[in-house]
């Protein structure tokens, strides 16, 4: 793989944020390989996935599990490990770290102990969704996934007064689930936009109201993960 001239000088002691494709493996940026096979340590969020991307660009820097169930155990030590003089990547299993995904609180605890924090430019799922909607996105709001049960009605009534255009994350098991009830806190008319599997090869992004929306993912299985952009209250 032909390179450009450009050379990537890796820090010690500073933690580097790396985005990852959400689909199609070439929207992997050169810096952001770069970056990886230069640092000391990689943390993945499953390093089972993070392995085929690893394996794919020929990157062998060690990996250590970094996810949501195991972060507020391991960040004091990983914070230390940079004070030691360790550079460290975070990558997640797609997308940018810390956008509905771990990486916030080692990037927090990181700031406080005065580790240069770098995040990498590249690849997250809700800006192409964002674009791909024809609805307005010079002002949005980002929801990231909504609370599956304590405080979940109560942020679905928030949203019928948002003017904004409003970004949600949900799995393809809940998307349904989620449309009927976003029809009954804004109404069957609202204009929605639905898209899956971004960048890869059976992508899909399904526009129109939530009625029309809804019907059109009732009729068939819903594979994939789920970015949701809904139209505000003066579109």
């Amino acid at each position: 793989m032909e390179q450009p001239n450009s050379k990537i000088i890796i820090q010690n002691s500073k933690l580097y944020l790396v985005p990852t494709p959400v689909g199609n493996l070439g929207d992997m940026t050169y810096r952001g390989i770069e970056v990886l096979r230069s640092v000391d340590l990689i943390l993945a969020e499953d390093t089972r996935t993070s392995r085929v991307l690893l394996q794919h660009y020929g990157i062998d820097t060690p990996m250590q599990s970094y996810h949501i169930h195991n972060e507020h155990q391991t960040v004091a030590s990983l914070v230390e490990r940079l004070k030691e003089g360790t550079a460290i990547a975070v990558i997640t299993d797609a997308g940018t770290p810390g956008i509905s995904d771990p990486g916030f609180l080692l990037v927090r605890e990181a700031v406080k102990a005065g580790i240069e924090v770098e995040c990498l430019p590249g690849a997250t799922a809700f800006v192409p969704a964002l674009i791909d909607s024809s609805l307005p996105c010079d002002r949005f709001v980002f929801l990231g996934f909504l609370p599956h049960k304590k405080g979940r009605q109560s942020a679905l009534n928030a949203l019928a007064d948002e003017e904004r255009t409003m970004v949600i994350y949900e799995s393809p098991y809940r998307l349904v689930k989620l449309l009927e009830q976003l029809i009954e806190v804004v109404g069957a008319d609202r204009q929605v936009s639905v898209s899956r599997e971004i960048s890869k090869l059976h992508a899909e992004t399904a526009r129109g109201t939530l009625a029309e929306v809804l019907s059109h993912f009732q009729q068939k299985e819903v594979k994939g993960e789920i970015v949701v952009i809904l139209s505000g209250l003066c579109h």
